[in-house]
């Protein structure tokens, strides 16, 4: 047993999406928790890989472009390793329900039903699923033409434009110039949204939930993004009108697995769904107390609170994204004053070895990214996208 972890529970965890800062996050509660962990993903050197807390790494095909073959590697690690437990975290989440509707996965994945993952994930389908809920919502129209793009006409410049399957709001337009809409080119298989644009505070959510009760929430503010997307540096909030949100989505779901939501705090403090994430985020790291946020995790009961009150950030990423945009807005001050504060994620005083395979993790997404001439966001999930249920984008 390594120094500091639990008494063995003799119980076994597969977590996937292992490149995920989140994964390692699970695995470190896990272990901490007295479970074996097992963590399994498509590249060769995720930062997860490293810590003290992976007894075992498995790399699997990709499931958005080999998914026969994705299935049968899942499979034999299942039935080699038997976890009683699969965690995922990212969008392998919808790959792995596939499965388990087709033909079982020999054991609890914790994550709902296959439909219900992809109505939340589409971002026009979550924003009707919201209104049927009596949520208050932005004004949200679906496009499956270019024809309805011109239709819009001058509104188009007060409206954001995302593709209903997307993330890390890599192709999301804010009030376009006319040439910018051009790159809006909907279709029946790849239809986009026209939301309207609200001025506020953009909050984050994640979620824990169990049959419909809640059972870990973490509000939080990104500080600094890679690009316009995922937070790589974010602080805690609280917000009464989120919550309430919250409750009501999971509550008229049913929710089991975790869930994330982008939202809106306007002026007044009311609050507006703008996207859902059917998966864990960044808000996790706010939860360190492994003993109870696992067996909350397993068997619901009282809700498990946050315990971390402070800036949580991965530094690396901070020099690397953080630094241009303090440059761009010439805001250098709060740059320091933010990353001086901040608690690194990643590799930690008692399992620091994440934190020096950072690079390696790096250099294998750039290369993935230059050899498909993507960006190294889009390259950073690549592998396993969920683009609808044809993946007609493949």
């Amino acid at each position: 047993m390594q120094p500091g972890c639990h008494a063995s529970s003799g119980q076994t965890v597969l977590i996937t999406g292992a490149r995920a800062p989140v994964a390692l996050h699970h695995a470190r509660l896990f272990h901490a928790a007295g479970w074996r962990v097992v963590l399994a993903d498509m590249p060769a050197r995720p930062v997860s890989r490293a810590s003290r807390a992976c007894a075992l790494y498995q790399r699997l095909p990709s499931p958005r472009f080999h998914p026969e073959d994705f299935t049968d590697a899942l499979e034999a690690l299942i039935e080699r390793e038997k976890p009683s437990l699969i965690v995922p975290t990212c969008e392998e989440v919808f790959y792995l329900a596939a499965i388990r509707e087709r033909r079982g996965l020999g054991a609890e994945l914790f994550a709902p039903g296959l439909d219900l993952l992809q109505t939340s994930h589409n971002k026009h389908d979550f924003i009707k699923l919201c209104e049927e809920f009596g949520i208050t919502v932005p004004e949200t129209r679906l496009l499956t033409s270019r024809q309805d793009v011109t239709n819009l006409g001058k509104q188009a410049e007060s409206l954001v434009f995302k593709p209903v399957w997307s993330r890390f709001a890599g192709q999301v337009l804010v009030s376009p110039a006319s040439r910018k809409l051009k790159q809006v080119v909907p279709s029946a298989a790849m239809p986009w949204v026209a939301q309207e644009r609200l001025e506020g505070d953009e909050i984050s959510a994640y979620v824990l939930a169990r049959d419909g009760k809640v059972l870990a929430v973490s509000i939080y503010r990104s500080l600094y993004r890679a690009g316009a997307g995922a937070g790589i540096c974010f602080e805690p909030v609280t917000d009464p009108a989120a919550r309430a949100l919250i409750e009501t989505f999971v509550g008229n779901t049913g929710w089991t697995g975790q869930v994330s939501f982008d939202l809106m705090r306007l002026e007044d403090g009311s609050v507006r769904p703008l996207e859902c994430n059917p998966r864990a985020t960044s808000g996790l790291h706010f939860f360190k107390d492994a003993a109870r946020f696992v067996r909350t995790l397993l068997q619901g009961g009282d809700e498990v609170l946050p315990d971390v009150t402070g800036i949580q950030a991965v530094r690396l990423a901070m020099w690397v994204y953080g630094l241009p945009a303090a440059l761009r807005s010439g805001d250098v001050g709060r740059f320091r004053k933010v990353l001086g504060a901040a608690e690194e994620i990643l590799g930690t005083g008692d399992d620091p070895a994440p934190g020096r395979a950072q690079i390696p993790a790096f250099l294998e997404i750039a290369a993935i990214a230059l050899r498909n001439r993507i960006s190294l966001q889009s390259a950073t999930t690549r592998d396993i996208e969920w683009n609808g249920p044809d993946q007609s984008s493949i």
